[in-house]
């Protein structure tokens, strides 16, 4: 049996825990942070663990809501359920147990739970989830999968539109899998070359309309399979770089092509050379995302926009996609595959990759 210390305790702790679910979704609703950053900040200032909104989707948003329901009748009106948390509950977002909440969460089909990307169907949908902890690098084994997926979703014919998500709440994509490249001889770099390019071809030609739905970092090979989607929804905590110059090396996935197709040739020679990030508003200013969204809204944003295609004719949309993308980025993509070849073999790309995987500065030599 507890003690009256223990029952006090407890209470103190549930209190404590309850007070800064309320100031965190406050900081959200009055956009000071974002749900991302409340979080992270919990937990590295706090020690909160799990952080409050995580652990309210964990929990489920509706049992939250009733027990601050409850906490703010017994303790006062400062633990009154805030509007986010009511909003998300009405729209049937409670959490883990319904795929989203503050954050979304995977549901993938069966046979699909332990791949490197995940399957989920919702009727003519399909979200794939990337989820290759601790950074859904690509590596050989992510792009078989993704061609897998992509075939999948293609020949049978009842999905129309595609959506590329992440599992993990802080990046979507971190590039390329670097100590794949290093073990790989020139015939496998560029076998591995050919076949991302081909998917990425291939999704641009298609009448699956694809949708990256940005959470956060994508970088390199990140930003290249968002770059290939008919469209990239960022939430405000999403950032997109090709940060290859940093490894002696180009962007190899097609940073080179898409990228000033997208932002213009000044803007992509800046962001190619510096290697440096831009945010999502900067991202959307300059063309690269269509839409900037609360980071909450994004994934029910890009089943929204995914559900308008679904709808639309499907011959219309491939030929449309067709017509749009004529010009040259087949020669464009030999350029640069010759030129990714040209530097990773170099001697620069190899002090490069070896000053990135030992955490030091590199020395570069020029040859």
């Amino acid at each position: 049996m507890s003690t009256a210390a223990e029952i006090q305790a407890q209470e103190l702790l549930e209190r404590f825990a309850l007070k800064a679910l309320v100031e965190s979704c406050l900081v959200v609703e009055e956009g000071i942070a974002s749900i991302r950053d409340v979080d992270l900040g919990m937990m590295a200032g706090a020690g909160i663990t799990p952080p409050p909104l995580a652990g309210a989707d964990q929990t489920g948003l509706d049992e939250v809501v009733a027990r601050l329901e409850r906490a703010a009748a017994e303790w006062g009106p400062d633990f009154e359920p805030p509007t986010i948390l009511r909003r998300l509950v009405a729209q049937g977002r409670l959490g883990v147990k319904t795929g989203q909440g503050f954050f979304p969460y995977a549901q993938p089909d069966p046979g699909w739970e332990e791949r490197p990307v995940k399957l989920e169907t919702r009727d003519d949908l399909a979200i794939a989830w990337l989820d290759r902890a601790p950074a859904n690098s690509i590596s050989p084994g992510v792009v078989q999968t993704l061609r897998e997926l992509w075939d999948g979703v293609v020949s049978g014919g009842s999905i129309r539109a595609l959506v590329f998500a992440s599992t993990s709440p802080m990046l979507f994509c971190a590039g390329a899998d670097i100590k794949a490249f290093t073990k790989m001889d020139d015939a496998a770099g560029a076998q591995l070359l050919d076949e991302m390019h081909g998917l990425l071809r291939d999704m641009e030609r298609s009448s699956v309309v694809s949708i990256a739905a940005v959470n956060a970092l994508a970088f390199g090979g990140g930003c290249e399979l968002a770059m290939a989607c008919d469209f990239r929804i960022a939430a405000t905590s999403a950032s997109f770089g090709q940060p290859e110059i940093n490894l002696g090396i180009i962007p190899g996935f097609g940073g080179t092509q898409r990228l000033p197709r997208l932002v213009g040739e000044g803007k992509a020679l800046e962001m190619n050379l510096t290697g440096e990030p831009i945010d999502a508003q900067d991202a959307y200013e300059h063309g690269l995302v269509t839409r900037v969204v609360a980071d909450h809204e994004l994934l029910d944003t890009a089943l929204a926009w995914a559900r308008k295609f679904a709808g639309q004719a499907p011959l219309s949309i491939a030929h449309i996609k067709q017509v749009s993308a004529a010009g040259d980025l087949d020669a464009g993509i030999e350029a640069e595959k010759a030129g990714f070849r040209a530097t990773f073999g170099s001697d620069d790309a190899r002090e490069g990759i070896a000053a990135f995987l030992g955490r030091r500065a590199p020395k570069w030599k020029g040859q």
